[in-house]
């Protein structure tokens, strides 16, 4: 079994945060792989979903970000699961709009759902790294993670939580770097290859 964890803030008020594009990429997955109905387990939001062929419990803690990795650890000690086969989602200030990254491990780069969750497991984990932008000033950035995606920006974050769910079962079974040459050529291919401008498709 994997533990694919999206990260965001509960609630409905944060629901169309650019924080919470995790929670977005796991909603994603979860309906294109007929997950089980989300019920209420390990400090949040829990379902499982066969991925491919891969066994695969989905979370959204329901602690705030900061909190993350307690939610994160109760379900590891449950299911037994190595932090090796842990893949968290979370959004990425230092990739432009609609990119993705995958890594095993290194910094949280300042991001406290990541923070916590090596706090409380450990640090080699795998992180999906969903690019959101900069605002490009440091003091902005507080700001700009906790606003609502921008309307113009619905479509290709929308674009990049379906590419997501739709190569999934490529990471589920590790493959982890054809799932992220998966999810660029579509993207590339839904004219995301380079947002110029935030929800503006190249010319």
């Amino acid at each position: 079994m994997r533990l694919f964890v999206g990260l965001g803030n509960p609630g409905s008020r944060y629901a169309g945060n650019r924080h919470n594009i995790g929670f977005l990429a796991l909603d994603a997955l979860a309906r294109r792989h007929g997950a089980a109905p989300w019920r209420r387990r390990f400090q949040g939001e829990a379902s499982e979903a066969v991925v491919g062929t891969t066994r695969v419990l989905l979370l959204k803690p329901g602690t705030y970000m900061n909190e993350s990795g307690r939610a994160v650890a109760e379900a590891q000690r449950f299911y037994k699961i190595d932090l090796a086969d842990v893949v968290v989602f979370h959004d990425e200030l230092d990739l432009p709009p609609g990119k993705l990254r995958v890594k095993r491990g290194g910094g949280n780069a300042g991001h406290n759902g990541l923070r916590s969750i090596t706090a409380q497991s450990g640090n080699e984990y795998w992180r999906v790294r969903l690019g959101i932008g900069h605002p490009g000033d440091k003091a902005l950035v507080h700001a700009y993670v906790l606003n609502d995606f921008a309307k113009s920006e619905t479509p290709w974050v929308e674009d990049l939580c379906d590419a997501v769910a739709d190569h999934a079962a490529v990471l589920a079974k590790g493959d982890d770097a054809g799932f992220q040459n998966k999810v660029h050529l579509a993207m590339a291919g839904r004219g995301w290859d380079e947002i110029k401008r935030v929800g503006e498709r190249p010319a």
